[in-house]
């Protein structure tokens, strides 16, 4: 419960506090275990020293208890004491000569002959008398004896108590630049997050064209943020570009027609008509219906392309393809005096014929309304592309009219005369553009040409 809750206050602190506290709590575990592995060599290497005194400064009393002769000086700050097996003192220094230095179970202990060793003092709270003391057993003349030897510790701990203070300086200037390093660096890192933060915040309060300043000598995690919001800003620009460019396109397209229904219908109700007036009312009416009905699905057509919805390939066998989509064209052309002929390679394409369909019928159609003489449907697979392209023998494209052939709503000024929306190039472009593809219209000497080539 209380992991939980101090997990989730945590998780309630900005980015760069929860990184300062994650530096700091590793580098607090990783200098208190290097301050305690480096406490731990210097102690045991004091305290072997402190023992090797020790066991020298009793082995010198030893022999000497067994020798029967005078106890001999230690080092400095050395004490010894000999107790019988009773724990009544034989001989001792004159600062423990009234003292045990053993307890009752110790002093059993070394009269059945184990060697005992034991600290007197800790190292905090600072005493004066801290002693490690070591006892062993002798035997002599038949009777046993104890012998003590003890030297302080006083050395020993002031160097342990001065190597503590030092590592506790050392682990708290250390942590202090560690915690200091990591904000400082927490805060350079998440600095361009927080400009990206500034600018989708400007960008949401109505800012237009905003663009994230993304470094361009630089490639990492944060760098490849600012590009990927940078497309998806991209992306969203063009979204409601394509948004605005089709409300405009439809309310100038839309006017007009009906405009003229509109005014086909005052005129008809301002007086009685006959039913011959009212049926040509009608029929006009009907006609700029069918052109609405027709603008309004080429619009959604554009805007489905254009809007990035991924087409479906299949593999299509060619030849039979193109048969059906230029079947009901040819028909139009023999009635009109004119031929279709179809050239193609004998190959399987992987492509959407739901849309490349009417992108065909398109050119053929405008083919047949605008152009003249034989018409041409080819089509050729070469390099994983499929080059398809319609000719006719009429007079072709005005030159200001090609650089813009394929813009929406421009129409050559010989075809105005001519029903038609001006969107027609603007489908088969973006059909093109669907399957990776390019579209172009040009003047051949035999006549125009619009060529598609797309990925197959």
């Amino acid at each position: 419960m209380i992991l939980k809750r101090l997990r989730a206050r945590m998780q309630r602190l900005p980015v760069v506090t929860r990184l300062v506290a994650a530096v700091a709590v590793t580098m607090s575990l990783v200098l208190a275990g290097t301050a305690g592995l480096v406490y731990w060599r210097v102690e045991a290497a004091l305290d072997q020293q402190l023992d090797d005194d020790l066991t020298t400064y009793r082995h010198t009393l030893d022999l000497a208890v067994r020798d029967g002769s005078a106890l001999p000086p230690g080092p400095s700050g050395s004490l010894h004491q000999v107790l019988d097996a009773h724990g009544r003192v034989l001989g001792a220094s004159d600062a423990v000569r009234h003292e045990l230095l053993l307890t009752p179970y110790e002093l059993a202990a070394v009269v059945g002959g184990r060697t005992v060793r034991h600290d007197v003092g800790a190292l905090l709270p600072i005493t004066s008398d801290t002693l490690r003391v070591q006892a062993a057993r002798v035997i002599f003349g038949g009777q046993v004896r104890v012998v003590v030897a003890a030297v302080r510790r006083g050395h020993r701990d002031e160097a342990l108590r001065e190597l503590l203070a030092q590592l506790a300086f050392a682990s708290g200037l250390t942590l202090i630049a560690a915690s200091y390093v990591g904000y400082r660096t927490a805060r350079a890192a998440l600095r361009p997050v927080e400009r990206y933060r500034s600018g989708a915040a400007a960008l949401a309060d109505g800012g237009q064209d905003l663009r994230l300043d993304v470094p361009a000598d630089r490639d990492d995690e944060i760098t490849r943020l600012g590009h990927t919001l940078n497309r998806m800003l991209d992306r969203l620009a063009a979204s409601a570009a394509r948004e605005h460019q089709f409300i405009a396109d439809a309310s100038h397209e839309l006017r007009t027609p009906l405009t003229l229904m509109r005014a086909e219908l005052d005129v008809a109700l301002h007086r009685p008509r006959t039913a011959e007036e009212l049926t040509d009312t009608l029929r006009s009416v009907d006609t700029e219906v069918e052109r609405l009905v027709t603008l309004a699905n080429t619009l959604l057509d554009l805007e489905q392309l254009d809007s990035g919805e991924r087409i479906q390939r299949t593999p299509v066998d060619l030849g039979r393809f193109l048969d059906d989509a230029s079947a009901r064209y040819r028909a139009a052309a023999e009635r009109d005096g004119r031929t279709l002929t179809v050239e193609r390679d004998d190959a399987t394409v992987h492509v959407d014929p739901r849309w490349l369909e009417p992108a065909i019928g398109t050119l053929l159609d405008n083919a047949l309304r605008h152009g003249a003489g034989a018409i041409g449907l080819r089509a050729q697979v070469q390099g994983g592309r499929l080059h398809l392209s319609v000719t006719d023998e009429g007079p072709g494209f005005p030159d200001d009219f090609l650089p813009h052939a394929f813009d929406r709503f421009t129409r050559a000024e010989t075809s105005r005369t001519t029903p038609g929306t001006g969107l027609g190039l603007a489908l088969v472009a973006a059909v093109a553009a669907s399957h990776d593809g390019t579209a172009h219209a040009e003047n051949t000497p035999s006549g125009p040409r619009v060529r598609l080539d797309i990925s197959c």
